[in-house]
């Protein structure tokens, strides 16, 4: 579901894949819910643990990281 703010979230070393549909229930991160929209998740690579700011309101230019559109 969309929100005016990011979604900040420590990632661990790893693969994900955020949510650009808007449709999670896990938002941000992809469960599967995009299927029928014509939008496909966003593969995030993470090599060391760090806070991350994802976007959550899905205006973004920067996907899948919060770029302040969601103040504009």
């Amino acid at each position: 579901m969309p929100r005016n703010m990011p979604f900040m979230v420590r990632l661990d070393p790893g693969t994900y894949h955020w949510c650009s549909c808007g449709r999670s229930a896990s938002a941000p991160m992809c469960d599967g819910s995009h299927k029928d929209t014509g939008k496909e998740p966003v593969k995030i690579e993470v090599t060391e643990k760090k806070l991350v700011g994802l976007c959550g309101c899905g205006r973004t230019r920067t996907p899948p990281y919060c770029d302040g559109s969601h103040a504009r």
